[in-house]
């Protein structure tokens, strides 16, 4: 799909559904603050919430006292949304970027990047390679990748996504980070449906 039509279908559909009506909606990201929290962060730890729409991780970490949180995502109306929820007063505390992952140029570098349900939409090898170069290149302490698995969905909002295996997860970020852990967790959508996801947490590997 190209990107203005990428775009465009993901604007579409934070205008025109709300959190009950799609797949993804949990309302409390339980295995990401999991991970997150393993990882033992301070409060002034700089997280990269990639794809966050609008996730309620956010939510989590701003009431734990984290001070320096960005959300990326491709849709305006997805950020506005959560911009919305938490009220002027919480949302000026977040950095909000409005950005396809690919064409996202970091001036930051963080301690923790996280990303559940982006990765998987990157489907040929240029932008999975290019996602990774982003990330090396910008991480200096963990990352948090959520992805379907083997035995999740094959598509998700209408879209092909690439399913990953521990080993293949792994094997594609081995460059520049070292696997920590992975777990399967079978996410039930607000429709009674389960979906199978992986998630594994990595430390970045030192530089030179």
């Amino acid at each position: 799909m190209m990107k203005n039509t990428l775009k465009t279908h993901w604007e579409t559909v934070f205008k025109t559904k709300q959190a009950h009506e799609v797949s993804w909606t949990q309302a409390v990201p339980q295995t990401s603050l999991d991970i997150l929290h393993g990882f033992q962060l301070s409060k002034t730890a700089k997280i990269i919430d990639i794809g966050g729409g609008d996730s309620l991780l956010v939510d989590f970490l701003l009431q734990e006292g984290f001070e320096n949180i960005t959300v990326l995502d491709i849709s305006k109306n997805a950020l506005q949304r959560a911009k919305t929820r938490l009220g002027r007063a919480m949302a000026k505390k977040v950095t909000w970027i409005v950005a396809d992952i690919n064409d996202f140029k970091p001036t930051t570098i963080y301690d923790v990047w996280h990303d559940r349900a982006a990765f998987h939409f990157l489907t040929t090898t240029d932008e999975i390679e290019h996602y990774i170069r982003i990330a090396t290149e910008s991480v200096s302490g963990f990352m948090s990748i959520g992805t379907f698995s083997e035995n999740g969905p094959t598509k998700c909002s209408g879209l092909t996504i690439k399913q990953y295996s521990e080993l293949e997860l792994t094997a594609q970020l081995s460059q520049g980070f070292t696997k920590l852990k992975c777990i399967t967790e079978n996410h039930t959508t607000p429709f009674k449906t389960e979906q199978q996801f992986l998630f594994c947490s990595f430390r970045r590997q030192e530089l030179g």
